[in-house]
């Protein structure tokens, strides 16, 4: 997911999607230690997903971007 797509999300959403990623990258790695997966790239985008929401919902509770998300007029 790109950071322009996550800036654009409220908390709530930000919570939830979070919680969604980072339950795919537990499901990810579990698939990995049996031999099932298909994909290995998907670890790193995981990842770096998970890196981004964090980031986003740090800058917002310290106020380094703002409180509301970015909306495209």
């Amino acid at each position: 997911m790109r950071l322009d797509e996550i800036r654009g999300k409220d908390d709530a959403d930000l919570t939830v999607l979070l919680e969604k990623t980072r339950r795919q990258l537990f499901d990810f790695r579990f698939k990995s230690a049996t031999g099932e997966n298909e994909r290995p790239h998907e670890s790193r985008e995981l990842r770096k997903t998970v890196a981004r929401i964090v980031t986003v919902l740090a800058e917002r509770t310290q106020g380094i971007r703002g409180e509301q998300p970015h909306v495209s007029e």
